[in-house]
């Protein structure tokens, strides 16, 4: 897409934000719409989208979904109508986005220097390497001028605008290697998404974090993006500094010969020995994998995923699977251009994606199985963006089903608490033994799980932080269900129904069977006053308790 292109389409995506709505105008219309909605309980989205162009349009442009959201709060809070749950819910565009329990916001830096080589990865000016304009991220971002604070703060006022709860974020960090840029702009950056969320100003990171601990949007999680080649124990005292609670790497393959033909600039070592370093200090630990890199094929891909979960030293929580993509302007599409590289169709592609996700093991979550980058950047190969859906449907077809933890969240489903079971899943890793403590309905959809990581005696000394040696560690609490905010009171949905507390003890009781005298939490910012209301207290980066 060449820079006119590009422009038109930057202009028509801010078009369609600035679609106002007269409240006076259309008072009638609207109260019309959110009659038809309330009266259909079974409401499709596109059902909605043909109601919402039936009752009320814009000038000659259809009105955006958040601005009907936007609408319906404006006269809930003018008291033409009273405040209807179910109405706003059916209302709520993406409900999908926090039917984890959290709000993801996700920034990006400003462009800075890769020290990677890649051959498949793209390079636009004014942007980190590897993203695009046309990304709604990149857009996102490049609107703001990479400025942390605004669009932190625009997300959030999104968010909060097309219906979601934004007390309880997940502020990721996304553009480039992280950890390749300079720390003061790393500290200053983290500080700023801090004082959006704070709705203040600050003087130092430190302030930012204490501030947001009782701020009106917490951070309840921090992810940043990395090489496994830069991941030291320095490297992750510093992410726990800034307040990190989770890793994305790019592990791309679990093959040194490939790496080495894509120019990758690791090897399989430097991925083992980071997940090591970060596991031990209690991340979540959240990977990039790559079919279809140059000099792969189906068959090798199927072997490659395979190692993920054979090699103790690996095993990842999350997993992100992301189809090499065919851009132009790579040396990956040089080499496509000499007969080189071919990339796979959409069949091999369903079936690769097949034979992975049967394979996954029920303490990872899937997700995403593929990039989401507008077709027009894509030369040759897929450019289906709902591949998801594509695959779940081929597994049902062919009597699968998978087992990953996205696959089996309870999402809107009500829960009886009473009803459900706890499961303990088991498993291995080169330097811990891992325990998934995990609610499940009687319909086998997962409500809530901890991440319970118990370190080896035989764990290298000096591959753990001083602060946590010789603790168990709680790697990650997480009730699933649609987001409340804190205080609501739970309605059936899996929060605030005590699930954390239940699993918090059952966790306990382990790590005090297998002699362990003290109990580390890698808290976020956010969600250290839920800790400290049973039992711990707050160290240099951890919160600990005696078990």
């Amino acid at each position: 897409m060449n820079k006119p292109e590009r422009e038109r389409a930057r202009r028509a995506w801010q078009a369609k934000r600035r679609a106002e709505i007269d409240l006076d105008q259309h008072q009638d219309a609207l109260l019309a719409l959110f009659d038809a909605v309330r009266a259909d309980d079974h409401l499709t989205r596109q059902e909605l989208n043909r109601l919402i162009m039936r009752h009320v349009t814009a000038g000659d442009r259809p009105v955006p979904q958040e601005k009907i959201v936007a609408a319906y709060r404006q006269l809930v809070a003018r008291g033409v109508l009273a405040f209807d749950r179910a109405l706003f819910e059916r209302l709520q565009l993406k409900p999908v986005r926090t039917m984890s329990g959290v709000t993801p916001v996700a920034v990006m830096t400003g462009p800075y220097p890769c020290p990677g080589k890649c051959i498949f990865c793209p390079e636009a000016e004014g942007f980190p390497k590897s993203y695009l304009p046309l990304e709604p991220g990149a857009q996102r971002a490049e609107e703001h001028h990479f400025d942390p604070f605004a669009q932190t703060a625009a997300r959030i006022h999104t968010l909060e605008t097309i219906g979601h709860a934004t007390d309880k974020i997940e502020l990721l960090i996304l553009g480039g290697t992280w950890s390749a840029y300079p720390h003061k702009y790393q500290e200053w950056f983290v500080q700023r998404c801090l004082d959006a969320m704070n709705a203040r100003d600050s003087a130092s990171l430190v302030e930012a974090q204490r501030a947001n601990e009782t701020a009106a949007h917490r951070s309840v999680g921090m992810v940043m993006e990395t090489r496994p080649d830069h991941i030291t124990l320095d490297e992750v005292r510093r992410l726990r500094w800034l307040g990190a609670t989770k890793a994305q790497m790019g592990a791309q393959s679990l093959d040194d010969r490939i790496l080495e033909a894509n120019c990758r600039g690791h090897t399989v070592a430097d991925t083992r020995r980071a997940m090591r370093l970060l596991r031990l200090a209690g991340f979540k630990l959240h990977l990039h994998w790559m079919p279809n890199l140059f000099g792969a094929t189906p068959e090798a891909d199927r072997v490659d995923f395979a190692r993920l979960w054979d090699d103790p030293a690996l095993r990842p929580d999350e997993l992100k699977i992301y189809p090499c993509s065919l851009i132009e302007g790579t040396e990956l599409y040089a080499r496509w251009q000499r007969g080189e590289y071919h990339p796979y169709t959409e069949p091999e592609l369903v079936d690769l994606l097949v034979a992975c996700k049967r394979i996954v093991p029920p303490y990872c979550r899937i997700n995403r199985v593929v990039r989401d980058l507008p077709a027009s950047y894509i030369a040759a190969g897929n450019t289906t963006s709902d591949l998801r859906v594509v695959v779940q449907r081929a597994m049902r077809a062919r009597g699968l089903q998978c087992q990953c933890i996205r696959c089996r969240e309870v999402r809107n489903e009500k829960i009886t608490p009473e009803e459900l079971r706890l499961d303990t899943l088991t498993y291995p890793t080169d330097a811990t033994i891992e325990h998934l403590l995990s609610f499940v309905t009687p319909h086998n959809r997962l409500a809530g799980f901890l991440r319970l990581s118990l370190p080896s005696p035989d764990a290298p000394r000096d591959e753990i932080l001083d602060e946590v040696r010789g603790c168990a560690m709680i790697r990650e609490v997480h009730i699933y269900g649609r987001a409340l905010e804190i205080g609501a009171e739970s309605d059936g949905e899996a929060q605030h129904a005590g699930l954390g507390a239940r699993l918090i003890e059952h966790a306990m009781q382990i790590a005090r069977a297998a002699e362990f005298k003290r109990i580390a939490v890698i808290s976020a910012i956010g969600t250290r006053a839920y800790y400290r209301k049973h039992g711990f207290a707050l160290g240099e980066l951890y919160m600990r308790k005696s078990v």
